[in-house]
């Protein structure tokens, strides 16, 4: 299910719009002559697997000078995501934590600076293997290192205060002169690694039960919530989960949750704001639904879809039931039942049967046509329920992002590249202020 485009995501394809722009409208300039950065690489990190929530563990980390010059000081820099925490700090760094936007979860960050100079063509490694520790809500979690000659500016996302570390100072020492297999193992700038924990996620279902007449309009409200201990990280770019509604007999609904789609007239299906949902986070999915027919007390299922949960061992509340009191079976309710039961075609007639007070008139006509405006309402209500399942996510992956709108915005830009004798223009991320 496709994650809901946001606002964030639109300013960010309109910026790299420009930007691709004006790549084109500079291809003609000459570049400018310039010193080439820098060829800097991050090794490989091996997966880290296994952990257990709470305890610490430690990586080595490698990088290379793969230019010809040598490099007088760099900026190494590594970000976790929230379910780990740097172990140890060095003074030469300073550790903040940036602030979850567009599609990015927070991160806890550590930016060192390292004063020594790196020769071209050695592999140098950090003298102690990083440290880091697994929280209580660890689970898949991931580990981010780069290199830089540059110190890292503000986040788009925003961060906290940055506090100096106190430890030794995060250092590298030599480990030879490069070879092949050195080069191809230290391929960018920057490096990702897994790092999963043991640890298991408690994603609970709430139904709700209203009591209302016929004709009235109720609101039933499903909670999706992850009780912990894990915070669960999903599929990049799509929901962390899926649930089904099903909506109760003698009812419709009027207006789903932003985050539904509609699959047939009484069955929905709802998505999350993020790829990931904290512990006590989740989701709430009101529905405004009309009561069309008085048949008692009428439920509609509500259960777990979409991708698996094999952390999730407590089954008991992954089900859930809308309970809705309408009243009287119609069967029992009298000339009201009658009147309703003469409307023109099934239960989207039953609004028509409700305006039937006129339906001692000497012809059905009007009860016909009132069923008829009752049809064409539900035909209303199903379309604006259309509409709003395919703004909010849905399905399986996340909703469109900017880098649709862009990818042949990037031909462009590569095309003004070769033209204009290799401008490079780098687009930051915008914030969009939006706390996942």
């Amino acid at each position: 299910m496709r994650i809901a485009p946001s606002r964030s995501r639109i300013l960010r394809g309109g910026t790299a719009a420009v930007a691709a722009a004006a790549l084109v409208a500079l291809g003609a300039v000459p570049a400018l002559a310039a010193d080439p950065e820098p060829d800097l690489g991050v090794g490989t990190i091996a997966p880290v697997k296994g952990v257990q929530p709470g305890s610490s563990f430690s990586t080595p980390l490698t990088f290379l000078n793969k230019g010809t010059a040598e490099v007088p000081e760099a900026w190494v820099t590594y970000a976790v995501s929230p379910g780990l925490e740097a172990d140890e700090t060095h003074k030469n760094c300073t550790y903040d934590t940036i602030g979850s936007y567009d599609e990015m979860p927070a991160s806890n960050v550590a930016s060192c600076k390292i004063d020594q100079p790196l020769k071209p063509g050695v592999v140098y490694r950090t003298a102690k293997p990083v440290s880091l520790k697994a929280l209580d809500s660890a689970f898949r979690d991931n580990l981010r290192v780069s290199i830089g000659v540059h110190e890292p500016g503000p986040d788009d996302g925003g961060s906290t205060e940055p506090v100096p570390g106190t430890g030794d100072p995060l250092t590298l020492v030599e480990e030879g002169p490069a070879t092949d297999a050195d080069r191809t193992n230290h391929p960018e700038a920057y490096a990702r690694a897994d790092v999963t924990a043991a640890n298991t996620a408690d994603f609970a279902l709430t139904g709700d039960e209203k009591q209302g007449k016929v004709g009235e309009k109720v609101t039933a409200t499903v909670k999706f919530a992850n009780k912990g201990p894990a915070r669960v990280q999903g599929l990049p770019d799509e929901s962390v989960t899926t649930v089904d509604i099903h909506i109760p007999e003698g009812t419709s609904v009027v207006k789903p949750h932003d985050f539904c789609e509609v699959i047939t007239k009484t069955h929905y299906r709802c998505g999350t704001s993020q790829s990931w949902v904290n512990v006590n986070g989740g989701e709430s999915y009101p529905f405004v639904l009309r009561i069309d027919k008085a048949v008692g007390r009428t439920t509609g299922e509500v259960s777990f879809t979409g991708q698996e949960r094999p952390f999730d061992r407590n089954a008991e509340n992954d089900t859930a039931q809308i309970v809705i009191d309408t009243g009287e079976d119609e069967g029992t309710a009298g000339s009201s039942g009658s009147s309703g039961s003469s409307g023109s075609n099934g239960s989207t007639g039953g609004t028509g049967g409700s305006s039937s007070t006129g339906g001692s008139g000497s012809t059905g006509s009007t009860g016909s046509t009132g069923g008829t405006a009752g049809t064409s309402g539900g035909s209303a209500d199903t379309g604006g329920a259309t509409a709003g399942g395919a703004t909010p996510q849905t399905g399986g992956n996340l909703a469109a992002t900017g880098s649709d709108s862009t990818a042949p915005l990037i031909g462009m830009a590569a095309a003004a590249v070769a033209a204009g004798g290799g401008i490079l223009w780098a687009v930051r991320r915008r914030s969009a202020a939006q706390d996942g």
